[in-house]
């Protein structure tokens, strides 16, 4: 199987990459169109801020590629933002693989932004992504802007309001949180998009 990582600019690829490597899959960075388009799993990770990281997938060429990679795509904290139609965060248009925008969090009391720690999953199951993964699981979230729940929820958390934590439209998912830093369950989020039907 040849599964690459988008070359989006954020922090967090080297640790997704490591991840990977546990379970024996070498994913290389990569911002090579045809090494993208050829690739059986694709994953777009990314840290920082929604309208850098656009800019630089349009730099690059991908922007087009990755709203309609048909094969299954992964996208990771903000790599999971970018696959809405747009983001607060810059006001920036995204991939539009789903038909929403990012709004920021908003802080009130005993709520701090950005969102940093373990928060727990809320899901009914159904989605292979979430096969061995229980309601109420936790995971390891740093952001400040959040996806709102919809359709395309298959788990939610919540801080303040609830958010989207783990979406799908299609072929197409998305994990709020850091599956690299977020221990067994992270590891089981990883290993069931590795698994998915191509």
């Amino acid at each position: 199987m040849k599964v690459v990582l988008v070359d989006s600019g954020g922090a967090n690829i080297g640790s997704v990459r490591y991840a990977l490597e546990r379970f024996g899959v070498d994913a290389p960075l990569t911002a090579d169109v045809e090494a993208i388009r050829s690739a059986d799993r694709v994953i777009l990770p990314g840290v920082g801020a929604a309208a850098a990281a656009m800019a630089r997938l349009e730099e690059l060429g991908l922007v087009e590629l990755l709203r309609t990679l048909p094969q299954p795509l992964l996208g990771i904290c903000l790599g999971m933002q970018l696959l809405f139609e747009s983001s607060a965060e810059g006001n920036v248009a995204c991939l539009a693989r789903i038909p929403a925008r990012v709004a920021p969090m908003a802080p009130a009391p005993g709520i701090r932004v950005p969102h940093m720690g373990w928060n727990r999953l809320r899901h009914a199951g159904g989605d292979p992504i979430l096969s061995g993964i229980a309601d109420g699981a936790q995971a390891y979230f740093v952001h400040g802007y959040a996806a709102p729940v919809g359709e395309w929820t298959v788990a939610a958390s919540t801080h303040g309001a609830p958010f989207s934590a783990v979406v799908r439209s299609g072929r197409c998912w998305g994990a709020q949180f850091h599956p690299e830093r977020s221990g067994d369950i992270g590891a089981k989020l990883l290993r069931n998009f590795l698994e998915v039907p191509a």
